[in-house]
């Protein structure tokens, strides 16, 4: 399989489409020494199950694990940390990875668990989980989905799961893009199969999941993220990381340059354009919120939407580290502990927010 290749899958059997996939991509020969260590990273954002659309289905990977042990690769890690907020430890549960793990005598580590080492990774210096620097050969198996801070979410940001949670926290102190394209430098992706299944096209924790049953694989972190930038009507230059990796040498960004490969008769239909997250954060005054803090607020904000409430919302709502120690009207997260109206939390979870808010509203009638 050349870099610049992309093969697509459908189905909905998805351990076995997921190995007749790597079949036609030849993972073996591309991995090569059966001795190697391999990590297998997918997207345990949350403790939500597959089909809310967050995270990355546990059958993929028992397809990945199934075709590696038959090739006679046997040494094989499981890798990931959830979003601050939320205990990797409940989503390994939850998502059905310690069923996964027992049944193919496969490790799972937490990276919320691991210690962190310090890297130069193109020139910015960044934290990463130290189990990092064991592995040989890297699958990351990210969920193509939306995400209300980065338009999308897919195999550059997905490696932010192997970087600890303080780190995680600075990324958004820093801007979140000029760090995820940095961390491509530090961690270098072998091979990816992305989880186009029933991802959310609008918020990372799910919640929305737009079914496609469909599979990806690829070599390129860049060209994958492009691609699907494309698949989900993005302009690449809408998401600044990608051109941001692609300057720094983690791959091509180009996709008149990749050569898409259908895998079967059926290459999938198109995923349809949603904007939820546009008009909703036009209600928000966010300065270096983290993931979890900002993904909790926005679906909060959809169910005022649906209430009818959200039009009434004639106050900016403050929310994000950037807003420790100032004061203000209307506050989310334990940042804006100072504002004459705040919801305590790091972070509060949307159901919370949306009660806070509603409160706020019918209390202001």
């Amino acid at each position: 399989m050349e870099k610049n290749q992309i093969y697509i899958k459908c189905g909905t059997e998805y351990t076995d489409m997921t190995k007749e996939l790597l079949t036609q991509c030849r993972l073996d020969g591309l991995i090569g020494d059966r001795k190697l260590r391999i990590g297998i990273k997918p997207n345990l954002v949350s403790p939500t199950e597959a089909s809310f659309g967050a995270t990355t289905h546990p059958e993929v990977v028992a397809g990945i694990i199934e075709y590696l042990q038959e090739q006679g690769f046997q040494n094989l890690v499981i890798m990931e940390g959830s979003w601050v907020g939320d205990k990797t430890a409940e989503a390994y549960e939850v998502c059905g990875y310690r069923a996964l793990s027992e049944k193919y005598g496969v490790p799972f580590l937490d990276m919320q668990k691991e210690k962190s080492i310090s890297r130069d990774c193109g020139g910015m210096k960044l934290n990463l989980c130290a189990a990092v620097e064991n592995i040989d050969f890297l699958i990351n198996v990210p969920v193509l989905k939306g995400h209300c801070q980065t338009k999308i979410t897919c195999a550059l940001k997905n490696m932010k799961g192997l970087i600890p949670n303080s780190e995680k926290r600075r990324f958004h102190a820093m801007g979140l893009h000029k760090p995820i394209a940095h961390l491509g430098v530090g961690i270098r992706q072998d091979f990816i199969v992305t989880d186009n299944i029933c991802g959310d096209l609008d918020f990372e924790d799910g919640g929305n999941p737009v079914v496609m049953n469909r599979i990806l694989a690829g070599r390129d972190p860049v060209l994958m993220d492009a691609y699907v930038c494309h698949m989900m009507h993005y302009e690449v230059s809408e998401v600044p990381y990608i051109e941001m990796a692609e300057a720094l040498g983690v791959g091509c960004g180009d996709i008149s340059k990749a050569d898409i490969r259908i895998c079967g008769a059926d290459g999938g239909g198109e995923i349809p354009k949603s904007r939820k997250v546009v008009e909703l954060a036009d209600a928000v005054e966010e300065v270096e919120s983290c993931s979890a803090c900002y993904g909790y607020l926005i679906p909060a904000l959809e169910m005022l939407k649906q209430d009818g409430l959200f039009d009434k919302l004639d106050t900016k709502i403050c929310i994000g580290q950037g807003f420790r120690g100032k004061t203000g009207e209307l506050g989310i997260g334990h940042c804006t502990r100072n504002f004459s109206h705040h919801l305590e939390g790091c972070p509060p979870t949307e159901n919370q927010i949306y009660g806070f808010l509603k409160k706020y509203l019918e209390d202001r009638k």
